[in-house]
């Protein structure tokens, strides 16, 4: 499947129809040939999916075939919104819900449609855009909206995705903010959260961090000890130079970034003669899922570094 096939299909959920496969360049024959041999397969009649795309139906792929069905069924004034927008613009949807599809339209009439939560605004409003026929609202309103309706991590996890890609900006986010019909204050709440993280697993943990009132991790990752995990060679960390503390974690799923997109100055390793680390904390992914037992985890670590290397931070700011 060439690029543009690809990118085409996975906004409506994996599937494709006979008129999109010759838009990117496929014949009739190609197309035959690619249904005998099983690479390809027929959903129903003119519609395929690519066979690997078969072989794992999430819930995110079954809310972006709805979304589709939805507005190839609706009128020219219903636009997909919220969590149903940020979907179709690639973003992770990580821990939203996708039981309904999300579309903004200016009167109430939702026909036979169901499973479509309908946000009933007249004029629909700015930041509107129209991708190969699909109506959708821009990154950055998708973004904002599910900020002002939606659980505060899912919605910085989205933020960060976003940013991290060069999607959109901080800037860009809280102008959208200034055109929602309401939830503006929670929305900014949620943009004075972002972690600046490249994965939802580091999203996740710095949210953890910052809602425990623990230190913020250094910019710089942790010196090199020449010690690699074995079993995790992949792992990422954090490095808490005060606490001479790394926190190495399981990066699931990282935010897309382009590589002919902008590149971030490199990051050095922290000096050699600087402070060395003397203990790790490990947190899996599923660890994540427990804020309390993560930052009790992450506290008793520090505990533990300061014990061993005899010293102790006060606060400077506590009355006597």
């Amino acid at each position: 499947m060439n690029p543009q096939l690809a990118v085409m299909a996975s906004i409506r959920g994996g599937v494709f129809t006979r008129a999109d496969a010759r838009a990117c360049g496929y014949a009739d024959t190609d197309i035959d040939a690619l249904l005998r041999s099983g690479q390809w397969r027929r959903i129903r009649r003119g519609t395929y999916a690519a066979r690997r795309s078969l072989m794992l139906v999430t819930d995110e792929i079954l809310h972006l075939r709805r979304a589709y069905r939805v507005l190839r069924a609706s009128g020219p004034d219903v636009f997909a919104s919220h969590q149903s927008a940020a979907a179709l613009h690639a973003l992770p949807v990580w821990g939203l819900d996708l039981a309904r599809v999300h579309v903004t339209a200016p009167d109430g009439c939702s026909g036979r449609l169901r499973g479509v939560h309908r946000h009933i605004r007249d004029p629909v409003g700015p930041g509107l855009q129209l991708w190969n026929t699909l109506r959708m609202v821009s990154p950055a309103r998708a973004i904002v909206e599910v900020a002002a309706t939606a659980p505060a991590l899912p919605a910085v996890v989205l933020a960060d995705a976003a940013v991290h890609t060069g999607m959109v900006d901080r800037r860009a986010l809280r102008q959208a903010s200034t055109f929602l019909d309401h939830g503006n204050k929670r929305a900014l709440k949620v943009l004075d959260q972002l972690t600046g993280a490249a994965s939802i697993a580091e999203s996740r943990l710095r949210h953890i961090l910052a809602d425990a009132g623990l230190p913020a991790p250094s910019p710089t990752p942790p010196p090199d000890t020449g010690q690699p995990d074995p079993d995790d060679p992949a792992a990422e960390a954090l490095w808490f130079p005060d606490e001479r503390t790394v926190v190495e974690f399981e990066p699931r799923f990282p935010f897309y970034s382009e590589d002919s997109g902008p590149e971030d100055p490199p990051t050095e390793p922290a000096d050699d003669d600087g402070p060395q680390p003397v203990e790790h904390c490990w947190i899996s992914w599923t660890d994540l899922d427990d804020p309390t037992t993560v930052a009790d985890r992450i506290r008793t670590t520090f505990t533990r570094a300061a014990r061993r290397t005899g010293i102790r931070h006060f606060d400077l700011a506590r009355v006597r």
